[in-house]
């Protein structure tokens, strides 16, 4: 098995697709903001999002738009600077936590959602 993509499953498909595209920068690789299906070239990897409802159709699921009491997924961006990136993005997103050296983890980091609230990290190692 070969890891190939992450897939985000959304309710709000276009503003998602927008964020992804606009704000976070990422090539698109397939789909536009109104296919309903959006693959974004990330590094090596592939980030998809999916209309929430038409995933749940399609393995015969209830849809609910009810958010988890807790985060069950992170995805992380390693970027160049922790710093540039959070200043970048800083006056289109609100930022969970400012750029932060965990020197446990080796690592600077800083947390933000994307539309849907999904949970998001950027890093770089120190």
């Amino acid at each position: 098995m070969e890891l190939t993509h992450t897939r985000i499953l959304v309710n709000d498909y276009k503003r998602c697709f927008l964020f992804y595209r606009d704000i976070m920068g990422f090539e698109v690789s397939w789909g536009d903001e109104n296919s309903l299906y959006g693959q974004f070239k990330v590094g090596h990897t592939h980030l998809g999002i999916f209309e929430r409802k038409q995933m749940m159709d399609a393995i015969g699921a209830n849809n609910t738009t009810e958010p988890y009491q807790f985060d069950q997924t992170v995805i992380i961006f390693e970027v160049e600077s922790v710093e540039a990136t959070y200043a970048r993005l800083k006056d289109k997103v609100d930022f969970l936590t400012i750029p932060l050296e965990k020197v446990e983890w080796g690592m600077k980091v800083a947390h933000f959602r994307d539309p849907e609230g999904t949970l998001l990290e950027i890093y770089e190692n120190m």
